[in-house]
């Protein structure tokens, strides 16, 4: 009789409870991470071997097929890291839509097992694609895109009117008889590239008097770093305590003299003085898609220090800083695609509204950007209105599903 009234043993019950989901758990992760994988991956070949067809068009006897390659080869790291949030999108649907044309989740769902818990499963694969992007910001792409633009630099086939390098105007002084200085109009200088070396590419500077007219230009082929002099131990900002100089080589320098009658002098040095270390100078040569996350931050800080601001780089600040967030909301709009009336709606339908939402989110977030640099909203502001909106539509499109 002590038998018949026994109850179950429910500890057992309750021990094998979290060992089901953890089972179903690592199901749900692996499939979302393969379809993840092969989204990024399919999408990624496919932009490589377009971007191969379009470079077949500019095929000469100095850029070759071989270049070319090479060319798309640096470029790579950069479609992969443009990808990664189109391909989680794609990936998330796919791989819940697969488990939903099986009827496994509404299985999972009649056991118990919540939405919300489902979604959380499908967003671990996708931090690990976070961390690869965040991981090619940082490590790859700054090496990359300078090795590509090395083979193929669309810029120097471009008009007049585009900006490019570093450009400064600089007040000129000279010392009277007396010891005092006076100003002597202004040089305009130009910096096409710098490395982290401390190396400069072409220089070129134009000497300005005090009416504005032009007097000297000279041109440089490039230069290295020879070192810093003290100027002002005093200040407490470096750039006001040190002046850094490059010696530039192969130096040509043209002579505008009264009745506009010029001379021509080349010489194989001259010595370029600047308030700014090497570091900063690379960084301010560099368009902000070359440059890492750090180095973006670095260039923020730099461009507080001298009390100005690059709308553009801050811009590629936040956006790569944000760029996991907007990956993260994209897969919560990605689960809600799946859940709701499985059967009405078909996979191929799926991964159509899938695809159309990604590309209707990247269209919104470069609106935004041209937005900012057209009116000067803060950058940060219209960056994450985007990922906000994304996230809230997904909720509310989950919790309809509930």
């Amino acid at each position: 009789m002590r038998s018949l009234f026994a109850k179950s043993p429910k500890p057992i019950q309750l021990a094998a409870k979290p060992t089901n989901l953890k089972v179903l758990s690592r199901y749900v992760k692996l499939n979302a991470l393969l379809a993840i994988i092969a989204a990024v991956i399919g999408l990624w070949a496919l932009q490589l071997i377009f971007s191969y067809l379009s470079e077949l068009d500019s095929l000469d006897d100095s850029y070759t097929m071989g270049e070319a390659i090479k060319y798309i080869f640096y470029r790579s790291p950069y479609f992969l890291e443009q990808f990664i949030p189109t391909g989680a999108l794609l990936g998330a649907v796919v791989g819940l839509g697969l488990l939903a044309n099986n009827s496994e989740l509404v299985v999972m769902r009649a056991a118990g097992v919540s939405v919300y818990r489902i979604v959380g499963w499908v967003l671990q694969p996708a931090l690990i694609f976070v961390l690869l992007a965040l991981m090619v910001n940082q490590f790859v792409l700054p090496h990359s895109n300078q090795l590509a633009k090395e083979i193929n630099d669309e810029d120097n086939s471009s008009l007049v009117t585009s900006v490019r390098g570093y450009w400064t105007v600089q007040p000129r002084f000279v010392e009277s008889n007396d010891g005092s200085t006076k100003p002597d109009g202004s040089d305009i200088l130009y910096i096409d590239y710098a490395d982290v070396q401390g190396n400069i590419g072409q220089v070129k500077r134009w000497h300005l008097d005090n009416k504005g007219s032009l007097q000297t230009a000279v041109h440089a082929e490039g230069g290295q770093y020879i070192g810093r002099e003290p100027i002002n131990t005093a200040s407490s900002k470096l750039s006001e305590q040190y002046r850094y100089e490059w010696q530039l080589n192969n130096m040509t320098e043209l002579t505008i003299n009264q009745g506009f009658e010029s001379s021509q002098a080349i010489s194989p040095s001259d010595t370029l003085s600047l308030p700014f270390a090497p570091e900063s100078v690379y960084l301010l040569t560099r368009e902000a898609d070359d440059l890492s996350l750090t180095q973006l931050y670095e260039h923020r800080q730099f461009m507080r220090q001298q009390s100005t601001r690059s709308l553009g780089h801050e811009l590629a600040f936040w956006q790569k800083l944000l760029s996991p967030l907007s990956i993260l909301s994209l897969v919560i709009v990605a689960c809600s695609f799946v859940f709701g009336s499985l059967r009405t709606h078909s996979l191929g339908l799926r991964i159509v509204v899938a695809l159309l939402f990604g590309l209707l989110f990247s269209y919104v977030q470069d609106l935004v950007g041209f937005v900012s640099l057209a009116t000067g909203f803060s950058p940060l502001l219209m960056v994450i209105l985007p990922i906000i909106a994304s996230a809230i539509l997904g909720g509310y499109l989950l919790k309809r599903q509930m």
